[in-house]
């Protein structure tokens, strides 16, 4: 059976020393993946005797003003429902990837590409439905809209059916240079591959500082919340989420980490241990326990502190000794 992965093109294998390096390794076990959206705008621009009227209110000139017209009411439920659809998608999307410097692509593992464009078809199929029970109440919506807009309401601004105006789709552009490149025009395909080449270490330090960045974020919110006391003198409360948020970023770090940041694995490896086997309930119920965690925390919180504050400069020194670097 042939596979979204077999179709997709990928830097040539080489020998084993090669994947030592981070980059390459992220070039060799990744492929690109874009997630593009159809979406029914929902404001427009006023017409220019609209905009007339308008700025009389403030004895203006229309040319001088800029207004717009919603067309449907986004905070209706039925809409809010299209639109969380999204938001889960773009969270599974964010999830599931490693960003790329290059805009609207990002990183998802070879192994899970197919699976990858079946979530993204049972996405839209999620989508579906939700989009056709918004348009089932698509009259009511578009009844209210003239309410509210007045003589601003004008009914061609208003498609006769919603179905088919929500979509999303994915697909996997190439990001190497294509190899008939290499035959016109050897001395512009090495460019390129030396440029994908930079893109890839810019992958690195990218996918490095989301995971350190977001790691650091729940470490804290965490520790925060088991160390500190309420106005009260009591224990703050923390929900189980603030637990769970953590242990599922070690499982996304654990599948998408390059492992090129020594320093970076050792934190999260300790963190993990300090709430290895450990509920929310158990921290609520066991204040030794909260006591412990809360301890081990802070001190790995203290040191991405620090980890994070130095990074910058390690990146320029870096930069400053490699090849060609300032």
């Amino acid at each position: 059976m042939t596979t979204l992965l077999d179709r997709i093109d990928g830097p040539p294998a080489g020998p084993p020393d090669d994947f030592a390096d981070p980059a390459r390794r992220l070039r060799a076990e990744t492929a690109a993946a874009r997630v593009a959206f159809t979406w029914l705008g929902t404001r427009k621009a006023l017409t220019a005797p609209q905009r007339d009227r308008a700025a009389e209110a403030f004895d203006a000139e229309g040319s001088c003003l800029s207004a717009g017209k919603r067309l449907l009411d986004v905070g209706h439920p039925a809409f809010r429902a299209v639109t969380a659809v999204r938001g889960r998608i773009r969270s599974y999307w964010r999830e599931s990837s490693l960003p790329f410097p290059e805009p609207g692509v990002r990183l998802i593992r070879k192994n899970q590409v197919d699976d990858f464009a079946r979530r993204i078809v049972d996405f839209q199929r999620e989508l579906d439905d939700a989009v056709a029970e918004l348009d089932r109440r698509y009259g009511d919506l578009r009844g209210a809209a003239a309410d509210r807009l007045g003589s601003l309401y004008d009914p061609a601004d208003y498609p006769s059916t919603l179905v088919g105006l929500f979509a999303v789709s994915c697909d996997f552009p190439s990001v190497e240079p294509p190899k008939y490149l290499s035959r016109l025009s050897p001395a512009l395909f090495e460019r390129e591959r030396a440029r994908m080449e930079s893109r890839f270490e810019e992958a690195v330090e990218l996918a490095e500082r989301a995971f350190a960045e977001e790691f650091a974020r729940l470490v804290e919110r965490l520790a925060e919340r088991l160390d500190g006391v309420g106005d009260d003198g009591r224990p703050k409360v923390f929900r189980d989420s603030a637990v769970d948020n953590l242990c599922g970023f070690f499982d996304r770090f654990k599948a998408l980490n390059v492992r090129g940041d020594a320093q970076l694995d050792e934190l999260v490896e300790r963190a993990r241990d300090a709430v290895r086997g450990v509920a929310a309930r158990d921290l609520r119920e066991g204040p030794d326990l909260r006591a412990r965690v809360a301890r081990q925390l802070s001190q790995v919180q203290s040191a991405l502190d620090g980890m994070l504050v130095d990074r910058p400069r390690r990146r320029i020194l870096r930069q400053a000794a490699a090849p060609g670097g300032a």
